[in-house]
């Protein structure tokens, strides 16, 4: 017997459906297209496919948009067919079916990550394995443990050592040549901050150095360091040195391109907490920017530091966007559409439906479960009581008739709060899902899981208070 699947969607998307299913080639299922006559996917309900949809005689699996937020389980008890959620995004449709296609793979990147922690000194061996781990799960390569000016640091050789053992490849960053040489013995894999006149360190032991100029900003004190170490026949890194806005940024900008220039095979490295950590903007834009210089220069090593709370998730921002961009590079591409994490203050397409197509879909509605939705003009709650849109959500609430009814209220508020920030900011609004703030605050399952039945609750009440309803109309 042949297995037929049957994807049901709109009228918009309909054309591309049919494009993706078709671009499948042969596959081990008979696939057929359903249009429910709405103009939006997402806008289909239970009852407007209950009323307007009939699967074709035999049907195996019928598969709705990712973004329909009806009951699955009442579908399938009405068709007796199973029905699933594909993919939020058609682009992925493939690899939901086991296909070629689907999300872009970001597992390749070619930027090596140093991610410094830089209170080291003051910090047991202990606790500074336990941040390095953290660190290295949100995606470094490299730990860097940075000493302080003046600062003893008697536990280094024993950190280094500790890390090491751990697993942990391990960078040193100081300007005091004796705890250099030190962390060059201990084993470490990288010593920071040397320059022409302490390049010596770098014989004693198989650190990489890390270049500086030894006069900041003076590309001629590099050039001098980069011939000594190719005297010397190790492997090194140089660091121009990226300083922070208004005190030499964009000269310093154009020593990384002109080092590039004169030294096209060198490896090179750039620290941009001069910038993510001196700034008073969010760093995911930052960080891409500059990431995107490096992945023109091919500068391949970036140090990261996060002190400032605003940075807290620096590193996951590095990891994200290198990955993008090798993707983009790879693919002669834009840096746009491989992946959403970094936009996490506003959506590039924050709202799927316009007003029309709400006001359309609120006229369908035969029940009193409440549903939130954002648009260009406001945030849009509506049920078969009636359809209302604001732009402060505290307008809403008088005409929602849920006063004595303190769980539907509660759950109402959370929603409808969680709407107007999303409509503010420009991000994309989803009922009973989290607001997708990429990776500055990702969302486990648990959080969805939670809203999820929290909506399943109060949707199962209002079902119940219908039916309750429906019975003494009958009576009467």
């Amino acid at each position: 017997m042949a297995d037929i699947r049957a994807f049901l969607t709109g009228k918009l998307a309909r054309p591309r459906l049919e494009k993706v299913l078709a671009g499948l080639g042969e596959t081990d299922f008979e696939w057929h297209i359903i249009d429910t006559g709405v103009k939006i996917a997402a806008l289909m309900t239970e009852e407007i496919i209950k009323r307007r949809v009939q699967l074709p005689e035999g049907t195996s699996l019928a598969v709705l948009p990712g973004r329909f937020r009806g009951e699955l389980e009442r579908l399938s008890d009405h068709f007796k067919v199973p029905f699933v959620r594909g993919p939020d995004e058609l682009a992925d449709l493939p690899a939901y079916l086991g296909r070629k296609g689907g999300p872009d793979d970001l597992s390749d990147y070619d930027i090596r990550i140093f991610a410094e922690i830089v209170d080291a000194p003051a910090l047991p061996v202990e606790k500074i394995i336990e941040r390095a781990e953290g660190l290295r799960a949100a995606g470094a390569n490299v730990i860097d443990i940075g000493c302080l000016p003046d600062t003893p640091f008697p536990h280094l050789g024993e950190t280094v050592q500790a890390l090491k053992r751990a697993g942990i490849t391990v960078s040193v960053d100081s300007a005091n040549p004796v705890e250099l040489a030190l962390a060059n013995r201990a084993g470490a894999d990288f010593l920071l901050s040397l320059t022409e006149e302490t390049l010596d360190i770098a014989r004693e032991g198989n650190a990489v150095p890390v270049l500086i100029p030894a006069i900041p900003g003076d590309l001629g004190s590099l050039d001098r360091a980069i011939e000594k170490a190719q005297a010397m026949g190790i492997d090194f890194i140089v660091d121009p040195v990226l300083d922070p806005i208004h005190f030499g940024f964009a000269a310093s900008l154009n020593r990384y391109y002109v080092t590039r220039q004169k030294w096209p095979d060198v490896e090179i490295l750039m620290g941009t907490g001069n910038l993510t950590e001196l700034t008073d903007a969010d760093t995911s834009g930052l960080t891409m920017t500059l990431l995107g210089i490096c992945s023109e220069l091919a500068i391949r090593n970036v140090l990261v530091v996060h002190v400032s709370p605003h940075t807290v998730q620096t590193v996951e921002e590095h990891d994200l966007a290198r990955r993008i961009l090798f993707s983009a590079r790879r693919d002669g591409s834009l840096p746009r559409g491989y992946h959403a994490g970094l936009l996490q203050v506003h959506d590039r397409k924050p709202f799927p439906s316009s007003s029309e197509d709400i006001e359309e879909l609120a006229r369908e509605v035969r029940d009193r479960n409440f549903r939130i939705m954002t648009a260009p003009d406001g945030v849009h709650i509506f049920n078969s009581q009636g359809h209302h849109v604001a732009r402060d959500t505290f307008e809403l609430f008088p005409k929602l008739g849920v006063e004595t009814d303190g769980a539907h209220a509660f759950y109402l508020g959370a929603e409808l709060a969680k709407a107007e920030i999303a409509w503010r900011l420009g991000k994309r609004y989803s009922q009973d899902e989290p607001i997708n703030w990429g990776v500055a605050a990702p969302a486990d399952e648990e959080d969805r899981t939670r809203l999820k039945e929290a909506g399943h609750t109060l949707r199962a009440k209002s079902a119940a208070r219908d039916a309750a309803d429906k019975d003494e109309e009958g009576q009467d």
